[in-house]
């Protein structure tokens, strides 16, 4: 599965997920909000995708604009709203294994630049390895990523019943203001959802 079909995926499953919409090019973007443009294949490699994070509505939409015009028939442009993140990470839901990775702040400081606070290895059973900061996410924290292991497990049977497993990125974020100024509370968003071998 690749990420398109993971944007597909998580707008069906059970789980918080952004908001994203299909851009066409003829949406025009709310400037009371910062937001992220993304895009994804019909098929081939979609990993370092051309992408625009945290920038106003003009520039949002003219970086939409031209991307639309590269992606024409190869696959699609989405859009959603800004979103701060605090804590990140990956779930990696496998037959009788989950993982859990966590970084500080976003998701790109540990597929980019490989930093990592935590690895929580949970076999069924119930035994559980802790690598790294056992405190960097809380009992809490912890324990709401895991309540959605069993609508992964659901969703992505087929998959995991040949050896692969479902890997799902995950944010604690906040909303924000257009000076990237917090609002609100914290919450769970998942924004992708792909299987691995």
């Amino acid at each position: 599965m690749n990420k398109l079909m993971g944007f597909f995926e998580l707008r069906e499953m059970n789980l918080p997920s952004i908001p994203w919409r299909q851009y066409t090019g003829s949406e025009e973007l709310d400037d009371r909000y910062l937001w992220t443009i993304r895009s994804a294949v019909y098929r081939g490699d979609d990993m370092n995708l051309p992408r625009s994070v945290g920038k106003n509505a003009e520039e949002s939409k003219k970086f939409a604009d031209q991307l639309l015009s590269r992606m024409r028939d190869h696959g699609i442009v989405v859009f959603y709203p800004y979103f701060i993140a605090k804590k990140s990470g990956t779930l990696e839901v496998r037959r009788d294994t989950v993982v859990v990775e966590a970084v500080k702040d976003d998701l790109w400081n540990l597929v980019t630049y490989s930093d990592r606070e935590v690895t929580i290895v949970m076999k069924e059973g119930g035994e559980t390895q802790i690598h790294g900061n056992q405190e960097f996410l809380c009992e809490d924290e912890l324990e709401q990523l895991v309540r959605f292991v069993p609508e992964v497990r659901r969703i992505f049977r087929d998959s995991l019943l040949q050896g692969e497993a479902a890997l799902l990125e995950w944010s604690y974020a906040l909303t924000c203001d257009t000076n990237k100024a917090p609002v609100g509370d914290k919450y769970l968003v998942f924004y992708e959802a792909r299987t691995v071998k």
